[in-house]
């Protein structure tokens, strides 16, 4: 199996290697946006955003409402943050993190400890090709990593696979309004994607596309909720930290990204969503 590194991923482990605490106190659980309940409140220190790292979870976990002696597949695992606040909170769950990053689950093997009657397992995997039998999942999640996958026809297909009945699909997304996508196409550009330290990015699914990709898939769309507005702080906080670093000329390029998703969020015109989805 090829091992794919996005390349923000091998600045945060160079960082935690090197025992940076703001790193870890922010990143070292959690590599996603934070949620405020209120945004006005939002302090744009370390401790701060790992809070809101967490609460952005506990949101998305709790819309696909897990239960005590399901099977859980978190894919897209990172380093385990998502399986770690839920082996904090449950009993008598089976929890297994996905990622085709085998450094990241280093990480998430010597950071998660099964708490209790709770079984937790990292696999290496494709998103897109799930090694594991039909129906053997009652919730998948995936925390702000489906721009990443090479098709989300092909890993909704496969989460409709491995889904037991009655089972849900529940993911995080920035879902840009129609009016966007022609930028995003401009964006497609292999002189651009040089550019950026994210990898390759795949943000052109509307909710008309999501709406497809259920029904193909064999889905039902449940729940769509905007928390654009909560996340907004994320962009001051990174742009606080990259002040706080030893180098102040880095990042220009990456502070431009920053300011412009902030601005695209702000008009509505790229959204940060929670969605939903339930096999029949």
């Amino acid at each position: 199996m090829s091992d794919v590194r996005l390349p923000y991923f091998d600045f945060l482990l160079s960082q935690l290697d090197k025992k940076n605490a703001a790193v870890e106190t922010s990143f070292g659980r959690h590599v996603h946006w934070g949620y405020w309940a209120d945004p006005a409140s939002a302090r744009y220190e370390d401790e701060d955003y790992g809070r809101a790292a967490e609460q952005l979870t506990l949101e998305l976990c709790q819309m696909v409402g897990v239960k005590e002696g399901e099977k859980l597949l978190d894919v897209g695992c990172g380093f385990g943050g998502t399986i770690a606040s839920l082996n904090e909170r449950f009993d008598n769950l089976d929890m297994t993190g996905l990622n085709i990053d085998e450094r990241q689950l280093e990480r998430a093997r010597s950071i998660v400890v099964p708490r209790a009657s709770n079984r937790v397992e990292f696999v290496q995997g494709d998103a897109c090709k799930l090694p594991f039998p039909d129906a053997s999942f009652d919730r998948i999640l995936a925390v702000e990593c489906i721009f990443h996958f090479p098709s989300r026809d092909d890993f909704f297909r496969e989460a409709f696979r491995v889904l037991k009945p009655g089972g849900v699909l529940a993911l995080s997304d920035f879902v840009p309004s129609p009016l966007f996508l022609p930028a995003l196409w401009i964006g497609r550009a292999k002189w651009l994607k040089k550019l950026n330290d994210f990898g390759d990015l795949n943000f052109e699914a509307t909710f008309s596309v999501y709406e497809r990709l259920a029904r193909d898939a064999g889905l039902e769309f449940a729940v769509r909720r905007n928390i654009t507005r909560n996340i907004l702080p994320t962009y001051g906080y990174i742009e606080a930290m990259l002040k706080r670093g030893s180098d102040k000329g880095a990042g220009l390029i990456f502070k431009s990204i920053l300011a412009m998703g902030r601005g695209l969020g702000k008009s509505g015109l790229l959204n940060y969503c929670l969605l939903s989805f339930r096999k029949p």
